[in-house]
């Protein structure tokens, strides 16, 4: 039976020379239907920036969960940082849903940094003008919601991404890799996230200039879906 089906991948590696990534990405089921994945980078780097992302990252997952609704999730947990820490810290915040009770999918942003969506040969970047969660008393996110529909493709970046190669007077088109991986919109969605970070990599000479993330979500038509539901993680250690 043929069936629309979600596909994600994630691809991250922290700033060259720093051990630890200050980015974060969590996914939790929602409680009426669907997945979030949140996408939060902390301000600056290092174990400072981990220990401000993860703590956005628990927030807004505990809220998901509860059943809160994606807007108020946002602010919410800019209120608890901006409460918790005196507007003193900031953290860029994406939150990605693919919410089966609306049967849409729901992009909510509170960062610099424009998410790619592609819906067929349509091309649009998320660019609403955003503040990041944690300073500002009235932030608010920018959010977009559309229709589940095969051959749709979003791409959430943090700054390390889009800022790739800057430092040596070059610059990241994510358009024009997202085209050359995958100008059919069948390539697997972890091979696009890999290719886009390897782009990145290659702009800053191998030695990431900060962290860097990217989350692809694609909605694909599977002509032979089953019931079983997947999700496979690949993290190197030691």
């Amino acid at each position: 039976m043929e069936r629309l089906e979600i596909q994600a991948a994630v691809a991250k590696i922290g700033k060259y020379a720093t051990k630890e990534s200050g980015d974060t990405v969590e996914m939790v089921e929602r409680p009426h239907g669907g997945i979030t994945l949140v996408v939060v980078d902390g301000q600056r780097s290092g174990r400072s920036a981990k220990s401000i992302s993860n703590l956005v990252a628990r927030k807004a997952m505990s809220l998901v969960a509860e059943g809160v609704r994606d807007g108020a999730v946002a602010r919410a947990t800019h209120d608890y940082l901006r409460t918790l820490r005196g507007g003193k810290v900031s953290a860029e915040l994406h939150i990605v849903s693919i919410d089966l009770v609306t049967r849409t999918l729901v992009i909510s942003r509170n960062s610099r940094c424009a998410a790619f969506l592609r819906r067929g040969e349509q091309i649009e970047w998320l660019d609403q003008s955003c503040d990041a969660v944690g300073i500002h008393l009235n932030t608010k996110p920018a959010i977009t919601e559309i229709p589940l529909a095969a051959g749709t493709t979003l791409a959430v970046f943090t700054d390390g991404i889009l800022g790739a190669g800057s430092r040596a007077g070059k610059g990241m088109d994510v358009a024009m890799v997202i085209e050359a991986l995958d100008g059919d919109g069948n390539t697997p969605v972890q091979t696009l996230a890999d290719g886009i970070l390897a782009n990145a990599l290659a702009l800053d000479s191998g030695r990431a200039q900060d962290d860097c993330t990217v989350l692809v979500v694609k909605l694909v038509t599977d002509k032979q879906a089953d019931d079983i539901r997947r999700m496979a993680i690949s993290f190197p250690i030691g």
